[in-house]
């Protein structure tokens, strides 16, 4: 257990940014999984709509430091790699 005031006071903190970067994790993760969504329904439209709203979340998130930024761009790219595939 925290000591000192400021030990205290930092575990606060972090137990603030925890919840904060869960909440943002899962929305990320949701808008993910709604392109993967449409993108297995075959829906083309829906998984461009779903993917240009998941591709500037993941961003966020990168630059929140949620995530790597080699994992966002990579996820983002296979996405849309995946979408423009639909068309073809």
């Amino acid at each position: 257990m925290a000591n000192t005031s400021s030990a205290k006071k930092c575990v606060r903190k972090m137990a603030r940014k925890t919840t904060v970067n869960k909440n943002r994790r899962t929305s990320v993760r949701s808008n993910l999984r709604k392109v993967e969504d449409a993108i297995t329904a075959g829906d083309q439209a829906a998984a461009k709509t779903a993917l240009s709203a998941a591709e500037p979340a993941m961003m966020r998130a990168v630059g929140k430091g949620i995530f790597h930024k080699n994992t966002g761009s990579r996820k983002i790219s296979r996405l849309s790699k995946r979408v423009k595939a639909m068309s073809a």
